[in-house]
């Protein structure tokens, strides 16, 4: 069983329209409505490998009513702390003449100590009958920056490989906890070294950092260019061939789910790295947020390349 954390979820809300002009009023030609937050996108595409997966984190008010009823998928248990505020809602509106989203992502509403102090406990009591955890996106306020860490630290104390998922002085504290996997973007892994990363070279001596700080594995996403993956066992390149893209966002934390879900199976780490890029690039290919076809995953796995860059 899979552990998803997400402390800040939301309705996420995919506008398509014609062209996005600002400044006027715009016709939405469809809406979808997803359970959202990064880690319930891992829950989504952990589901469809197979998995059976426990999704928690904070939902409350009217729109958190709203995003138990969007979670669907029989193999998701929802077990998520109920908040006295409100669920935020994030939209990104699609312009289908440009293919291009712009987003507009709510900050969520502030949880109490007491809240904490129940997500706690209920952490607790799952813990144990994981195989991974997962701990994806943004904190709301009212959480200290080293929340994550203190999850990392209580997964390790009982041998559960955790994977982290966001960014900031929150993913900087969970390094010397020991992560299994941390997944930085290009941007993100500068901000965490103050490294210039505007090569492979400076990316994969910033990668190395971050695993001499306490990282086990630092995958780092590289957009349409695939992972640059490096570890203990070495340095790994994965490679997705061109595709016609409807949506990106989702394509991470897509990817977080493919290692977790190889992790969960102790997958050799080429096999974890194949699988991770093909389940990101097939979310890609969907208008759905944490979402691939059975048969668009099938087509690309033979298609995906790990090289390796070099041994450890």
């Amino acid at each position: 069983m899979i552990i998803t954390v997400t402390l800040n979820t939301a309705i996420d809300k995919l506008y398509l329209v014609d062209e996005l002009l600002p400044f006027e009023v715009g016709r939405v030609r469809e809406v979808v409505n997803t359970a959202g937050g990064k880690g319930m996108n891992v829950s989504r595409v952990a589901a469809l490998s197979g998995e059976d997966v426990t999704a928690m984190g904070f939902a409350g008010g009217y729109t958190g009513q709203l995003f138990r009823s969007l979670i669907r998928e029989p193999n998701i248990r929802p077990a998520f702390t109920e908040t006295s505020g409100e669920t935020r809602s994030c939209i990104n509106v699609r312009d289908k003449k440009t293919n291009r989203s712009t987003e507009f992502l709510e900050p969520g509403c502030p949880v109490t100590a007491q809240e904490l102090d129940t997500f706690l406990a209920d952490f607790r009591r799952e813990l144990p009958n994981a195989d991974v955890v997962t701990i994806s996106g943004s904190m709301p306020a009212g959480v200290p920056s080293d929340f994550y860490s203190g999850l990392v630290r209580e997964a390790r104390a009982l041998g559960k490989p955790i994977l982290v998922d966001t960014s900031g002085a929150a993913l900087r504290e969970t390094i010397p906890a020991g992560p299994a996997l941390i997944k930085p973007n290009t941007d993100e892994l500068g901000q965490l070294t103050g490294a210039d990363v505007s090569s492979m070279e400076s990316c994969i001596a910033a990668a190395q950092q971050l695993r001499e700080a306490g990282a086990g594995i630092v995958a780092v996403s590289l957009g349409k260019d695939g992972v640059l993956v490096v570890s203990k066992e070495g340095i790994f390149r994965g490679l997705t061939p061109d595709v016609p893209v409807v949506n990106t966002v989702g394509c991470g934390d897509s990817m977080v789910a493919g290692f977790a879900v190889s992790l969960a199976h102790k997958k050799p780490l080429e096999e974890a790295i194949r699988f991770a890029v093909a389940v990101s690039t097939a979310n890609a290919l969907t208008k759905e947020t944490g979402y691939y076809r059975q048969e668009d995953l099938a087509r690309l796995l033979p298609e995906i390349r790990v090289e390796r860059v070099s041994r450890a």
